[in-house]
């Protein structure tokens, strides 16, 4: 009885283009030898028509430098593919380090006072005051947990989802991304209910109670079960 030969590589066409799924568990040299047979197929060699964009998925396969260069070099050699991205469940040590620094919720119990400034990469708990002409920034939320009387800026790498929270909302001025707002107008709350900033759909930055972010950011359960 013939054995059936294992496929190391299924092509599969969207509306986008095509997606290589390569397999991750043969060797590299095995997938790379199959996916050129697969690519010499006629349907892949044409000279003319319009460039296919190709996204590679490698599953659970880190792939270096140099083995993403042969990669791409494979599939583009075919005059009308090219590769749109390569993407790989694994990552390096290094950027495994950088996405925690990115996500992770940095507390600090401190007075930010005048002509301070607190930053952090990731998430910012402030258990204390923002006093004027203090300034904290962050590349994702801020939660001030006392009074924001000076200058808070979220979402410092360009995350516009990003959001500001306080049990005081008094800012000198707000910045979420690139989107300022001084001094904001809006009806000040007795005091007892913590606000929060964030970008609506058009693009301006609304406060609203804290109570509401739960339904404008869902994603915030993330903090579930402590910080």
């Amino acid at each position: 009885m013939k054995v059936q030969k294992q496929q190391y590589v299924t092509i599969k066409g969207t509306k986008d283009g095509l997606t290589l799924h390569l397999d991750d568990s043969c060797s590299f040299d095995q997938l790379l030898h199959e996916l050129e047979e697969m690519l010499s197929l006629k349907q892949y060699i044409h000279g003319s028509g319009p460039v296919i964009g190709v996204n590679v998925k490698v599953g659970n396969r880190f792939v270096n430098k140099q083995q993403h260069e042969k990669l791409e070099s494979l599939i583009q050699q075919k005059r009308n593919l090219k590769v749109e991205a390569i993407e790989s469940n694994v990552i390096t040590k290094d950027e495994a380090i950088r996405l925690k620094r990115e996500t992770e919720v940095v507390s600090v119990a401190k007075i930010v006072r005048s002509g301070q400034v607190l930053k952090v990469e990731g998430d910012l708990l402030l258990i204390g005051d923002v006093n004027p002409g203090g300034t904290v920034i962050a590349a994702g939320n801020i939660f001030v947990l006392g009074a924001l009387r000076g200058i808070a800026h979220a979402g410092a790498d360009g995350n516009g989802q990003a959001v500001i929270a306080a049990s005081l909302m008094k800012p000198a001025q707000l910045r979420i991304s690139d989107i300022i707002n001084r001094a904001p107008d809006h009806i000040p709350n007795d005091g007892n209910e913590m606000e929060c900033a964030y970008i609506n759909e058009d693009n301006e930055m609304i406060i609203e109670r804290l109570q509401l972010l739960t339904h404008l950011r869902p994603n915030l359960t993330r903090f579930e079960g402590g910080i």
